[in-house]
Protein backbone atom coordinates (compact mmCIF):
# COMPACT_ATOMS: atom_id res chain seq x y z
CA UNK A 1 0.00 0.00 0.00
CA UNK A 2 1.57 3.35 -0.92
CA UNK A 3 0.72 7.02 -0.76
CA UNK A 4 0.82 9.24 -3.08
CA UNK A 5 0.86 12.73 -2.79
CA UNK A 6 -0.61 15.24 -5.12
CA UNK A 7 0.89 18.82 -4.09
CA UNK A 8 1.96 22.29 -3.70
CA UNK A 9 5.47 22.95 -3.67
CA UNK A 10 6.49 26.20 -2.57
CA UNK A 11 9.68 28.96 -1.65
CA UNK A 12 8.77 31.39 1.25
CA UNK A 13 10.66 34.57 0.83
CA UNK A 14 9.92 35.84 4.34
CA UNK A 15 10.53 39.71 5.05
CA UNK A 16 10.54 40.94 8.80
CA UNK A 17 9.84 44.91 8.67
CA UNK A 18 8.85 47.73 11.16
CA UNK A 19 4.99 47.57 9.46
CA UNK A 20 3.40 46.45 6.58
CA UNK A 21 4.71 48.13 3.24
CA UNK A 22 1.66 50.72 2.14
CA UNK A 23 0.28 52.28 -1.08
CA UNK A 24 3.52 54.23 -2.41
CA UNK A 25 5.47 53.15 0.14
CA UNK A 26 9.51 52.08 -0.34
CA UNK A 27 10.39 50.28 2.53
CA UNK A 28 13.50 48.18 3.89
CA UNK A 29 13.08 44.47 5.61
CA UNK A 30 14.90 43.96 8.43
CA UNK A 31 16.01 40.92 7.67
CA UNK A 32 15.13 38.16 4.94
CA UNK A 33 15.01 34.17 5.15
CA UNK A 34 14.12 31.93 2.98
CA UNK A 35 12.01 28.69 3.53
CA UNK A 36 10.37 24.76 1.40
CA UNK A 37 7.02 25.35 2.10
CA UNK A 38 2.98 25.06 0.73
CA UNK A 39 0.75 22.24 2.24
CA UNK A 40 1.75 19.56 -0.07
CA UNK A 41 5.44 19.90 1.25
CA UNK A 42 4.76 20.13 4.73
CA UNK A 43 2.04 17.11 4.61
CA UNK A 44 4.79 14.85 2.57
CA UNK A 45 7.54 15.71 5.09
CA UNK A 46 5.47 14.59 7.94
CA UNK A 47 3.89 11.22 5.68
CA UNK A 48 8.18 10.29 5.72
CA UNK A 49 8.33 11.16 9.19
CA UNK A 50 5.66 8.68 10.33
CA UNK A 51 7.62 6.24 8.35
CA UNK A 52 4.84 6.04 5.85
CA UNK A 53 5.52 4.78 2.07
CA UNK A 54 4.92 8.35 0.39
CA UNK A 55 5.51 9.88 -3.21
CA UNK A 56 5.26 13.15 -3.88
CA UNK A 57 4.02 14.24 -6.99
CA UNK A 58 3.61 17.94 -8.54
CA UNK A 59 5.70 20.58 -10.52
CA UNK A 60 8.44 23.01 -9.97
CA UNK A 61 10.41 25.68 -11.71
CA UNK A 62 14.16 26.48 -12.50
CA UNK A 63 14.47 27.67 -8.68
CA UNK A 64 12.98 24.68 -6.80
CA UNK A 65 15.83 22.55 -6.14
CA UNK A 66 15.63 23.09 -2.39
CA UNK A 67 12.28 21.75 -2.78
CA UNK A 68 13.34 18.59 -3.48
CA UNK A 69 16.31 18.38 -1.56
CA UNK A 70 14.46 18.83 1.69
CA UNK A 71 11.86 16.45 0.56
CA UNK A 72 14.49 13.91 -0.18
CA UNK A 73 16.59 14.44 3.00
CA UNK A 74 13.37 13.33 5.02
CA UNK A 75 12.90 10.55 2.95
CA UNK A 76 9.97 11.73 0.65
CA UNK A 77 10.15 9.90 -3.10
CA UNK A 78 10.27 11.79 -5.23
CA UNK A 79 10.81 10.78 -9.11
CA UNK A 80 7.39 12.38 -10.16
CA UNK A 81 7.98 15.63 -9.29
CA UNK A 82 8.64 17.38 -12.65
CA UNK A 83 10.91 19.88 -13.13
CA UNK A 84 10.53 22.91 -15.63
CA UNK A 85 12.22 25.98 -17.16
CA UNK A 86 9.28 28.19 -15.56
CA UNK A 87 9.16 29.91 -11.49
CA UNK A 88 7.74 27.62 -8.88
CA UNK A 89 5.08 28.32 -6.97
CA UNK A 90 5.98 30.85 -3.89
CA UNK A 91 5.18 33.21 -1.13
CA UNK A 92 6.62 36.68 0.05
CA UNK A 93 5.56 37.45 2.76
CA UNK A 94 5.44 40.12 5.20
CA UNK A 95 6.30 39.73 9.48
CA UNK A 96 5.68 42.73 11.64
CA UNK A 97 7.17 43.62 15.08
CA UNK A 98 3.78 42.15 16.39
CA UNK A 99 4.33 38.99 14.70
CA UNK A 100 1.56 39.58 12.43
CA UNK A 101 1.79 38.53 8.64
CA UNK A 102 0.46 39.08 5.26
CA UNK A 103 1.18 37.15 2.54
CA UNK A 104 1.41 37.33 -1.22
CA UNK A 105 0.75 33.82 -3.15
CA UNK A 106 2.12 33.10 -6.58
CA UNK A 107 1.03 29.95 -7.81
CA UNK A 108 3.59 29.56 -10.14
CA UNK A 109 4.31 25.63 -11.50
CA UNK A 110 1.87 24.61 -8.97
CA UNK A 111 -1.05 25.64 -11.48
CA UNK A 112 0.66 24.03 -14.31
CA UNK A 113 0.07 20.42 -13.86
CA UNK A 114 -1.03 18.96 -17.23
CA UNK A 115 -3.96 15.84 -17.69
CA UNK A 116 -1.36 13.61 -19.80
CA UNK A 117 1.39 14.12 -16.56
CA UNK A 118 -1.17 13.29 -14.05
CA UNK A 119 -2.57 9.95 -16.35
CA UNK A 120 1.19 9.17 -16.25
CA UNK A 121 1.64 8.90 -12.45
CA UNK A 122 -1.64 7.70 -11.94
CA UNK A 123 -0.11 4.68 -14.04
CA UNK A 124 2.19 3.45 -11.14
CA UNK A 125 -0.41 3.08 -8.33
CA UNK A 126 -3.30 0.13 -8.12
CA UNK A 127 -6.06 -0.03 -6.16
CA UNK A 128 -6.38 -0.09 -2.50
CA UNK A 129 -3.57 3.20 -2.94
CA UNK A 130 -3.98 6.09 -1.14
CA UNK A 131 -4.15 9.46 -3.22
CA UNK A 132 -4.10 13.12 -0.73
CA UNK A 133 -4.94 16.13 -1.82
CA UNK A 134 -5.31 19.90 -0.82
CA UNK A 135 -6.34 22.66 -2.59
CA UNK A 136 -3.20 24.38 -3.74
CA UNK A 137 -2.22 22.83 -7.53
CA UNK A 138 -4.54 22.82 -10.23
CA UNK A 139 -6.48 19.64 -11.95
CA UNK A 140 -7.57 18.68 -8.90
CA UNK A 141 -10.76 17.52 -9.85
CA UNK A 142 -9.45 15.20 -12.66
CA UNK A 143 -7.12 14.00 -10.44
CA UNK A 144 -9.69 12.75 -8.09
CA UNK A 145 -12.05 11.33 -11.04
CA UNK A 146 -8.50 9.28 -12.55
CA UNK A 147 -7.60 8.24 -9.24
CA UNK A 148 -11.22 6.95 -8.56
CA UNK A 149 -11.31 4.87 -11.89
CA UNK A 150 -8.05 3.06 -10.43
CA UNK A 151 -9.79 1.58 -7.01
CA UNK A 152 -7.32 4.62 -5.00
CA UNK A 153 -8.48 6.02 -1.68
CA UNK A 154 -9.41 9.21 -1.73
CA UNK A 155 -7.97 11.76 1.20
CA UNK A 156 -8.58 15.40 0.70
CA UNK A 157 -7.62 18.25 2.97
CA UNK A 158 -9.55 21.10 1.27
CA UNK A 159 -7.11 24.09 2.66
CA UNK A 160 -6.97 26.90 1.54
CA UNK A 161 -10.66 26.42 1.10
CA UNK A 162 -12.27 28.35 -1.86
CA UNK A 163 -15.40 28.23 -3.88
CA UNK A 164 -13.11 25.81 -6.08
CA UNK A 165 -13.68 23.23 -3.53
CA UNK A 166 -17.30 22.79 -4.52
CA UNK A 167 -16.68 22.10 -8.19
CA UNK A 168 -14.37 19.30 -7.09
CA UNK A 169 -16.38 15.30 -7.27
CA UNK A 170 -16.29 15.46 -3.54
CA UNK A 171 -18.85 12.35 -4.03
CA UNK A 172 -15.27 10.59 -4.84
CA UNK A 173 -13.47 11.37 -1.31
CA UNK A 174 -13.35 8.40 1.04
CA UNK A 175 -11.97 10.39 3.88
CA UNK A 176 -12.27 14.42 4.56
CA UNK A 177 -9.78 16.25 6.88
CA UNK A 178 -11.14 19.67 7.77
CA UNK A 179 -10.65 21.86 10.73
CA UNK A 180 -13.86 23.94 12.03
CA UNK A 181 -13.18 26.27 9.25
CA UNK A 182 -13.12 24.50 6.38
CA UNK A 183 -16.21 22.06 8.25
CA UNK A 184 -18.28 25.15 8.42
CA UNK A 185 -17.27 26.74 5.07
CA UNK A 186 -18.60 23.14 3.63
CA UNK A 187 -21.51 22.62 5.07
CA UNK A 188 -22.90 26.24 6.90
CA UNK A 189 -22.60 25.11 10.30
CA UNK A 190 -20.82 26.03 13.45
CA UNK A 191 -21.43 23.63 15.77
CA UNK A 192 -18.67 20.70 15.32
CA UNK A 193 -21.48 17.79 16.18
CA UNK A 194 -23.60 19.99 13.16
CA UNK A 195 -20.92 19.70 11.19
CA UNK A 196 -20.43 16.13 11.48
CA UNK A 197 -23.81 15.42 10.95
CA UNK A 198 -24.03 17.60 7.44
CA UNK A 199 -20.75 15.98 6.13
CA UNK A 200 -22.43 12.84 6.54
CA UNK A 201 -25.47 13.67 4.92
CA UNK A 202 -24.31 14.88 2.32
CA UNK A 203 -21.24 12.81 1.68
CA UNK A 204 -22.58 9.10 3.38
CA UNK A 205 -19.55 7.13 1.73
CA UNK A 206 -16.57 8.86 3.59
CA UNK A 207 -15.28 9.01 6.91
CA UNK A 208 -14.86 12.60 8.61
CA UNK A 209 -11.73 13.58 10.43
CA UNK A 210 -12.86 16.98 12.01
CA UNK A 211 -9.31 18.86 13.64
CA UNK A 212 -10.42 21.10 16.46
CA UNK A 213 -7.57 23.16 17.46
CA UNK A 214 -6.85 22.88 21.38
CA UNK A 215 -10.03 21.05 22.10
CA UNK A 216 -8.87 17.81 19.91
CA UNK A 217 -10.09 16.16 17.55
CA UNK A 218 -13.85 14.69 16.30
CA UNK A 219 -14.35 11.30 14.22
CA UNK A 220 -17.31 9.73 12.49
CA UNK A 221 -17.11 6.89 10.19
CA UNK A 222 -19.31 4.19 8.59
CA UNK A 223 -19.44 2.40 11.88
CA UNK A 224 -17.52 3.76 14.82
CA UNK A 225 -16.74 7.39 16.44
CA UNK A 226 -14.27 8.80 18.06
CA UNK A 227 -13.32 11.88 20.43
CA UNK A 228 -9.68 12.63 21.13
CA UNK A 229 -8.57 15.43 23.45
CA UNK A 230 -5.57 17.87 22.77
CA UNK A 231 -2.91 17.95 25.49
CA UNK A 232 -3.62 20.97 27.54
CA UNK A 233 -0.62 21.27 29.06
CA UNK A 234 1.51 22.17 25.89
CA UNK A 235 2.82 25.54 26.11
CA UNK A 236 1.66 26.83 22.04
CA UNK A 237 5.29 28.36 20.78
CA UNK A 238 4.03 27.75 16.96
CA UNK A 239 1.25 26.70 15.20
CA UNK A 240 2.51 26.60 11.79
CA UNK A 241 2.05 22.83 9.88
CA UNK A 242 0.44 21.47 12.82
CA UNK A 243 -2.50 20.45 10.31
CA UNK A 244 0.31 18.88 7.89
CA UNK A 245 1.36 17.43 10.64
CA UNK A 246 -1.84 15.67 11.99
CA UNK A 247 -2.47 14.81 8.61
CA UNK A 248 0.85 12.76 7.89
CA UNK A 249 0.54 11.13 10.76
CA UNK A 250 -3.00 10.10 10.47
CA UNK A 251 -2.99 8.82 7.36
CA UNK A 252 0.62 7.10 7.60
CA UNK A 253 -0.97 4.88 10.67
CA UNK A 254 -4.11 3.94 8.52
CA UNK A 255 -1.25 2.52 5.94
CA UNK A 256 0.41 0.23 8.98
CA UNK A 257 -2.81 -1.07 9.78
CA UNK A 258 -3.57 0.73 12.79
CA UNK A 259 -6.68 1.23 13.99
CA UNK A 260 -8.65 4.69 13.66
CA UNK A 261 -8.41 5.43 17.04
CA UNK A 262 -4.96 4.55 17.65
CA UNK A 263 -4.07 6.66 14.22
CA UNK A 264 -5.80 9.87 15.96
CA UNK A 265 -3.82 9.64 19.25
CA UNK A 266 -0.69 9.32 17.61
CA UNK A 267 -1.78 12.16 15.02
CA UNK A 268 -2.60 14.33 17.96
CA UNK A 269 0.81 13.66 19.93
CA UNK A 270 2.83 14.22 17.22
CA UNK A 271 0.81 17.60 16.80
CA UNK A 272 1.35 18.46 20.03
CA UNK A 273 4.83 18.12 19.96
CA UNK A 274 4.76 20.37 16.44
CA UNK A 275 3.00 23.75 18.07
CA UNK A 276 5.87 23.47 20.70
CA UNK A 277 8.24 24.52 17.91
CA UNK A 278 8.46 27.10 15.90
CA UNK A 279 9.10 26.76 12.38
CA UNK A 280 6.99 25.05 10.02
CA UNK A 281 8.35 21.56 8.13
CA UNK A 282 11.64 22.19 10.91
CA UNK A 283 8.59 22.01 13.39
CA UNK A 284 7.73 18.45 12.15
CA UNK A 285 8.61 15.77 14.72
CA UNK A 286 10.07 12.00 13.79
CA UNK A 287 8.11 8.88 14.83
CA UNK A 288 11.23 8.02 17.25
CA UNK A 289 9.90 11.30 19.25
CA UNK A 290 6.26 10.16 19.79
CA UNK A 291 5.27 8.28 22.60
CA UNK A 292 1.44 7.39 23.20
CA UNK A 293 0.95 7.15 26.92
Amino acid sequence: MKILNFGSLNIDHVYKVVHFVRPGETLGSLSYEQFCGGKGLNQSIALAYADAPVYHAGKIGYDGQMLLDKMSDAGVDIQYVIKTDDVSGHAVIQVDEKGQNCILLHGGTNKQIKKNEIDSVLEQFKEGDYLLLQNEINMTGYIMERAKHKGMKIVINPAPMNKDVFDYPLRLVDIFIVNEIEGSELTGQSDPDLILDKMKEKYPKAAVVLTLGPKGVRYRGKDEEHSVPADTKVKVVDTTAAGDTFIGYFLGMLTKDKSVLEALRTACRACDICVSRAGASSSIPRMSEIIIE
